[in-house]
Order: structure tokens, then sequence, then C-alpha cells
């Protein structure tokens, strides 16, 4: 009996399993459809078998914006890097249903192939992060010599920046009106009991104008600080280039709160290292976001009877000089669940000691974005019971190296 098909051209049966492999590559995706009687194992391909599919693959792929094109039958056809963010799990030969799986999205793609119409739709993503995309389905006929193409281009455009601004204005409009309203029911109230009942009380008189006072005070301060975050995101983009040396900031900021300190009874004790330490900067945001730092440890941490205030030269993660300003109180501390939340406006900790110590929940959120425009960051560390250190990362002028005892005094802490 013979062990092979003696018939000419045909193939060695010890052939057919690599052939087999082949085809099977082939129909995954993972190869193109030359199967050679070599039986070689044929190179992975990334574009699908439509005779167009190189062409558009380079139409789309310098494309900023995700972009996925479907052959008529829904399968796909090629995609650019960016699509890749939205569907991790495309494959091209694959239908777009698998990949796909927003309904919004697939009702469009559906409606576009059904009725040859554009169609736009939005979808709302939840994993891994919330993200709202916008989707554009546009039918094309592909001419190629005597035979046309249908296919479907999908283009995205991400929504999420937009929302989330969206989101943050309103929340902003809500907590503003919600700050002011306060204080003004608060002078309306005491303004009418004046013209009534209290007008001939001269006891009265005193404490509710006192009263009426601290209101009017307290929205002055919600004002300035608002108008302060106004200013400082308008020139967001505009990172300042004027040297400004940080050691006397400190001493400036640490004399003029020397009054509230005594108030409060709480001894501030300040560190810096020898020399200079400058960053590229804009004095006034400094000193308002050290101000800041260093009123909100003398008002909050004052049950620890002291602050510390330290300025050393680090490096970043990265490797790149820093200077870093710590504010360290001893008070009770923060609970872990609100430090994400704190650089937030209008947030607080605690509602009613924050507008008793005259707090507007915008200091933080002013420091956040002060070192954001310098090219710095924020850090809070905070154990419940042992206080709280807020720190100001800023970037050290090129040409001041970090000192050596500084990094390995850093780094056994």
């Amino acid at each position: 009996m013979a062990t092979q098909d003696d018939r000419p051209g045909a193939m060695p049966a010890t052939d057919w399993p690599q052939r087999l492999r082949g085809a099977w590559r082939v129909l995954t995706g993972e190869g193109n459809s030359d199967l050679s009687s070599s039986g070689a194992a044929p190179a992975p391909a990334r574009i699908s078998a439509h005779p167009q599919a190189p062409l558009i693959e380079s139409l789309i792929a310098g494309l900023p914006s995700p972009a996925i094109v479907l052959d008529r039958e829904g399968r796909i056809i090629a995609f650019n890097a960016a699509a890749t963010t939205i569907a991790p799990a495309m494959r091209p030969g694959e239908p777009a249903l698998i990949a796909l799986r927003m309904p919004e999205l697939v009702d469009a793609i559906r409606r576009a192939g059904k009725r040859r119409e554009p169609q736009r739709v939005e979808f709302f993503e939840r994993v891994p992060v919330d993200r709202w995309f916008e989707a554009f389905v546009t039918p094309v006929r592909l001419a190629g010599g005597e035979a046309h193409s249908d296919i479907l281009v999908l283009t995205f455009n991400d929504l999420t920046p937009l929302r989330r601004v969206e989101e943050m204005r309103a929340d902003f409009v809500a907590n503003a009106s919600h700050e002011l309203r306060t204080p003004l029911a608060a002078l309306s109230g005491f303004i009418e009991t004046l013209q009534g009942p209290a007008r001939n009380d001269p006891a009265a008189r005193e404490k509710f104008l006192g009263i009426m006072q601290a209101q009017a005070t307290r929205m002055a301060r919600l004002i300035d600080d608002l108008l302060s975050l106004s200013r400082i995101e308008l020139n967001a983009h505009l990172q300042p280039n004027t040297p400004v040396d940080l050691a006397p900031i400190v001493r400036q900021v640490v004399d003029g709160l020397q009054t509230l300190a005594r108030d409060r009874d709480v001894d501030i004790k300040v560190a810096m290292p020898q020399g200079s330490a400058s960053t590229l900067g804009d004095r006034d945001e400094l000193i308002r976001a050290l101000e800041n730092l260093v009123e909100n440890a003398l008002k909050y941490g004052a049950a620890g009877k002291r602050v510390d205030i330290t300025l050393t030269r680090g490096q970043t993660r990265a490797g790149a000089p820093e200077a870093r300003i710590a504010v360290r109180d001893f008070g009770p501390g923060i609970a872990p669940e609100h430090l994400p939340r704190l650089t937030e406006r209008f947030y607080r900790v605690d509602v009613a000691d924050s507008r008793a110590q005259g707090g507007t929940g915008l200091g933080l959120a002013l420091v956040k974005h002060v070192l954001n425009r310098h090219g710095g960051r924020l850090t809070i560390d905070s154990t419940p019971g042992q206080g709280a250190t807020f720190t100001m990362h800023l970037p050290l002028r090129t040409g001041q190296p970090v000192a050596q005892e500084e990094l390995s005094a850093k780094s056994n802490t």
C-alpha cells in the first residue's frame, strides 16, 4: 500500500499538519494567505485580507484620534494605535461587535451599515476609569479598478476632559453659591434685627455689628481666594522664569504669621540649609502658597503647640534636583480617607471647624495650582493623632546640585 499520494502535483501527507497550522493562522489574523509548499510558518500580519487594507492602514495611522475601519460585514480591516485605548482586544479580521461592546456604538454601526448614512453617537465607559467618547460612523465607498467595496470608518473624540470641566464648573458654582449664601443670610438677618427689635439696644447692636463684620470679612476672603485662583489658572500655561530665593520667602512668611502663632500659643521652628535654594517662580504666588500652609498648621494643629518648617534640597524620582519646603504640625492629624481630596475646592475635613477658623475651603486648592504652574507638586503625609506634614516640591534652578549629606539623611528617614 502506498504511503503517499502519487498523483502529479500532490502534496506529501507529512506536509498537511503544517498547512493546516498555516491556514489557522490566516483565519485568526496571525498570518497571511501564503500557503506555500515549503510549509514555512507565515509571518504575522496586522492587516486583514481586504485588498486595500495596506492603503487604509497607512491613511489612518497618522491620525491623532482613534480610528477603526470595518468592511461591509462588520469585520475589522485596520485600526490605528490610538484606537487600542478604546478596545485593546481588537484584531484584524474579527467582527467589530466582539471588540466594541458598547451598545450605543454597536447600534450606530448597524444603522450606518444598513442605511448607508453617517451616524453620530456618544457613549460612556466605566472600566478601567470613567471616560466619555463621541463616535462618528461614516460609510465610504472605495473604488479599485472595476470593483467597488463599501467600508465603515469609525472615528472617536475623547470628551472626558470636557465633561470633567463641566462637572467641576457645576460643582464650583454650587459650592461658591452655598459659601456666599450663608454669610449673606446672616448679614440680612442681623440688619433686619437692628432695624427692628434691637433698634434701641446698644448692647445687642455692638454684638451684632461684630458678627456682621466677621461675616463680611469671610466673604471678602472667599472672593479674594476666588480671584487668586482665577489669575493662577489664567496663567497656568506660562511657567515663571524669574529666579527666586526660597529662604527669604520662608523667613518673610514666618515673620508675618508670628502674631497668629502667639495668639494660638504655638512655637514656630525653622530649619534651612547653608547657601541658597532658588527656583524659577513668581515670588508673590509662592508667598501666598506657603502662607496658606503655615496658617493652616497654626489654626488646625494648634493643639500640638509647635510647627516645624524645613527647607531642604533633594531629588525627584527621575533624579532632577528639587527644593522641598515642609510644614509640619503636631495636632490631631488627618484621617486617611480625607487625604486624596484635600486639594479639591471647598473640600473640608470638618466644615464647622473650618468656618469657625475663618477658612474658605480654597487654600489647598490654591497651593496646588501655584505649584502646578511652577512645575512642582504638593505631598501630604498624616497619621491621626500624630499631626500632618504638607510639603511643597519645587524644581531647583540649574547649577544647584543636591548636597550629598542631605540625600543620605533623607534616604535614612
